[in-house]
């Protein structure tokens, strides 16, 4: 993983001293809140309902356990002793007092982490595909490009102040797990005809109250020209973007209304003026950023086979376990463990203290020191022997981090919601709680097979409900919560935007809905192999919108 330089160093620690002098200014009164809002955006400070709210970086969700162990740190001297981590492959603390968020920056410099371009009309935390370096199906490991594109994003004196915020996320698998396609700008590791390595370049993807897939704006971008192409595109967004209406502000609309042939047309025009300016990375910087993400030197003795057979046919919960949170890996002798933030009844994405220690002491013991926040709120060991699995599993239980459900109905994404969100229209925690609760049984969970939920408490769509196989919105209905459902969506490769299914459900209605969808479901899948996503291509919403109105039926 990236180590910082001396640059790196000076250039956080002179924006921490920065903002602590704003700090003390906010404090005595020398600056109004409204002064200092767009001075703490930069540094990743909201202010929320109840709370001021830090976003902490972290690059293409990529940790080391010394990190991991900070953040636990962290959360206890000066937060509740939790953090919550996101989407965007973040963490946040959701009740830092204003006059230490200064000292909460600088224990983040001491293990090379900052919160800046987490907020503001800029380019934010580049995200990658978590499996990245370990997936078995991976073309090249992404994070190199990742890295390439945070270092030229960061402090860019140009995208500083663009239309709106934008968000780059990239894939190095035909699989993708990085939702490519609901990004500004998504990068899928390609082979040309001649098997060279390149990117297919997305643009326009976005969720929100506009959702759009993606288009493509390139099949094949040669890797030397990628800096040179993502500039292009930022400036046709930064010159062409709309500024007189922030919810029509993203490069989405600019892609819908000017239209794919033609914003293209644009981006190639100026691509091939920036091609001819570009100053390219040199070759030993761009070596000697590939060389900090080389695999491990990874062990190499046999696995004792009979050891994790012996495992697995002696605890049934361990078995799960291995159906759902492990993962091939590229190395036979190895595999990914996907540890899940989504305890029964819990809340999605929350990890204690006490937690956040267990899993870097994991990752130090038996994942050569590596963790990877996934965008679908959990966390990653991307290297772990195959006959340690049995000690990781009971580390994790021990530490209630051993639920066997990722890729099931409980396994969901949900926003903060109104819990702590000044945007929030609705709950979107106690919905993904009670829901989880219904659905708590884990053979049930296992015969229901692949689903993913996803939840949102509001319009802007954190929970990231478009691309739900099952998604709930939480709007504001006169007073009262009212929950939309969508149906069908998708964040992979064949990614699709759900289709609503009809009138919204109360509180009180939507876990009975989201029940007798599932049903439905059930009754009508060809063999339990065909997962819900499946079934509904194959069938359509009809049969779906018949079990959740059944009176108009």
């Amino acid at each position: 993983m990236y180590e910082y330089n001396q640059f790196d160093h000076d250039f956080v620690r002179n924006r921490v001293r920065e903002f602590r002098a704003q700090v003390e200014r906010r404090l005595d009164g020398s600056l109004t809140e409204d002064e200092f809002k767009p001075l703490r955006l930069m540094n990743g400070l909201y202010l929320q309902l109840h709370a001021y709210m830090l976003r902490v970086a972290v690059p293409y969700g990529t940790l080391n356990s010394r990190q991991m162990n900070q953040l636990a740190y962290i959360s206890e001297k000066w937060d509740k002793g939790y953090g919550h981590f996101t989407t965007r492959q973040n963490i946040q603390y959701n009740w830092p007092k204003l006059k230490d968020v200064p000292d909460i920056l600088d224990a983040l410099a001491d293990v090379e982490m900052h919160a800046i371009q987490t907020s503001g009309n800029c380019v934010r935390n580049v995200t990658a595909d978590h499996f990245a370096g370990a997936a078995a199906d991976e073309i090249e490991d992404p994070r190199p490009t990742a890295e390439l594109l945070r270092q030229w994003s960061m402090d860019h004196p140009e995208f500083q102040f663009l239309p709106r915020k934008f968000k780059i996320a990239i894939t190095g698998a035909p699989n993708d797990r990085a939702v490519t396609k609901a990004h500004d700008i998504g990068l899928r590791m390609v082979r040309n005809e001649n098997d060279e390595p390149g990117y297919e370049v997305i643009v326009g993807g976005g969720l929100g109250r506009t959702p759009m897939v993606g288009k493509v704006a390139r099949d094949f971008l040669p890797k030397a020209d990628l800096l040179p192409y993502v500039e292009a595109i930022l400036q046709v967004y930064n010159l062409n973007g709309r500024r007189d209406n922030k919810f029509k502000a993203r490069i989405k609309i600019l892609v819908h209304e000017t239209g794919i042939e033609t914003l293209r047309e644009m981006i190639e025009e100026v691509f091939e003026t920036q091609k001819a300016l570009h100053i390219p990375p040199s070759e030993e910087m761009v070596k000697a950023i590939e060389a900090q993400f080389q695999p491990p030197e990874f062990d190499a003795g046999p696995v004792d086979e009979e050891k994790l057979a012996a495992a697995i046919e002696s605890d049934p919960l361990f078995k799960s376990f291995m159906e759902t949170n492990v993962h091939e890996h590229f190395d036979p002798n190895h595999a990914i463990v996907t540890i899940s933030l989504k305890p029964i009844g819990g809340t999605p994405g929350d990890a204690t203290a006490d937690q956040m220690r267990v899993m870097a002491n994991l990752a130090e013991a038996y994942a050569y020191d590596e963790l990877r926040v996934s965008h679908e709120q959990n966390i990653i060991l991307p290297h772990v022997r195959r006959d340690d699995l049995p000690e990781v599993f009971e580390r994790l239980r021990e530490a209630g981090l051993a639920t066997a459900n990722v890729g099931l109905i409980t396994d969901m994404i949900a926003c903060p919601g109104m819990d702590y969100c000044a945007l929030a229209t609705a709950r979107s925690i106690p919905v993904a709680q009670e829901i989880s609760n219904a659905f708590e049984d884990i053979k049930a969970q296992h015969d229901i097979g692949p689903l993913k939920i996803k939840i949102s408490g509001c319009i802007n769509a954190c929970g990231h409900h478009h691309v739900g196989h099952i998604g709930i919105l939480g709007l504001d209905k006169a007073g009262v919560e009212s929950y939309q459902i969508t149906l069908g969506g998708d964040g992979t490769e064949t990614a699709t935007i759900g289709e609503r299914a009809g009138p919204g459900f109360s509180y009180e209605e939507i876990v009975p809905a989201i029940q007798r969808i599932v049903e439905r479901y059930v009754e009508i899948r060809e063999g339990v192999d065909e997962t819900f996503l499946e079934t509904y291509r194959r069938v359509g919403a009809e049969p779906f919108k018949n079990a959740l109105y059944p009176e108009t039926v």
